[in-house]
Formats: structure tokens, C-alpha cells, sequence
């Protein structure tokens, strides 16, 4: 009689347990996983009150960089200076995504603070950014010449991480290319 006491549980906790780590591996294949694979097609509104959008097929032909961003985000706001450098000193193209963000207040954001970006388009509703497994903004993404997401960074760029890590990415994909 015990055993049928205890069967239903010890299933029940061997079931939840399954499930728990599955969860957490395929979250985690799926964002570490998605690295050397071509970017999904997509094609990005604009943001409220912009000219234009992208597509994927506009970082094909040159390295690039995706960064995602919004206007609530704090840390976006520290990052932003970084940006606005290195889109004055740098030759990479740099693609603003803003994410999850309310209608017209990446433009507003992007007027007060400078806009380091070739184009800006709309992500309010995350699903660019969930297929690319985005978790947080800001975070960073480098696309080689065909189109591959080469690297993820999440978290601001500081001048370190540019000088150790990003540009030398960047150099060596320009010289595979």
C-alpha cells in the first residue's frame, strides 16, 4: 500500500525535475547554439517617426553590428556614449534595434542623446529579439560579411571591451572576408 503512496510522487518529482532542466539546457543551447548560423530573415519596421527600417539582407556584404536597445533601459543610457564614438571614429556599420519600448520613445530618446546609428528600427514587440535569444538590453550582436551572427555580447560596450575583444573580431572577419 506504501508503494502505491509513493510511486505518484517520486514520479511526479522525477517529471518536474526533467522538465526543470530541460528548460534551462534548451534555453541555453538555444543562445549559445544560435552563434555561426545565418541571421533569420527579417524585415524591421522603422521606429515611430523614422525614415527607415532594415532588413537582413542590408548586413550583408560588410560586418556589422545589431544593438539592442530602449529608452527605459539605464544601462543603454551609459552604453550610449560608447556608441555614439565609435559610430564617429569607426568605419562598422551599427544597426539600432529598439526593443520592447513604448511607441515614440526610442525616437525621443535617440533626439535627446544623439543617434550613433546607420539605421534604427522597431522591435516593440521583442520577436526579432526572442529569435535571436535576447535576454536583456543592451546587448550586441557582430554579423560577418554573410550574414552570420559571429558574436553575442550582452551587457554595455565599454572602450575595453571594443579595443579587447570587438574590433579585433571585427579585423579578423574583414580579413576572411
Amino acid at each position: 500500500m506504501q508503494v502505491l503512496t509513493i510511486a505518484p510522487l517520486v514520479g511526479f518529482a522525477a517529471l518536474s525535475m526533467a522538465f526543470v532542466m530541460g528548460m534551462s539546457q534548451s534555453g541555453e543551447e538555444a543562445r549559445v547554439g544560435y552563434l555561426d548560423r545565418p541571421l533569420p530573415v527579417f524585415e524591421q519596421p522603422p521606429m515611430t517617426g523614422r525614415g527607415e527600417g532594415f532588413t537582413s539582407a542590408d548586413l550583408e556584404g560588410q560586418v556589422s553590428l545589431i544593438n539592442f536597445f530602449a529608452s527605459w533601459c539605464s544601462v543603454c543610457r551609459v552604453e550610449h556614449p560608447v556608441l555614439l564614438d565609435l559610430a564617429s571614429s569607426q568605419d562598422v556599420p551599427l544597426y539600432g534595434l529598439n526593443w520592447k519600448d513604448a511607441r515614440g520613445a526610442g525616437k525621443l530618446y535617440l533626439t535627446r542623446s544623439g543617434d550613433p546609428y546607420t539605421a534604427t528600427a522597431d522591435d516593440s514587440a521583442g520577436l526579432l529579439g526572442d529569435a535571436l535569444g535576447v535576454t536583456g538590453v543592451p546587448e550586441t550582436y557582430v554579423v560577418d560579411t554573410k550574414g552570420r551572427l559571429r558574436y553575442r555580447h550582452i551587457g554595455p560596450i565599454t572602450p575595453e571591451i571594443w579595443e579587447d575583444t570587438i574590433q579585433p573580431l571585427i579585423a579578423q572577419l574583414e580579413e576572411e572576408a
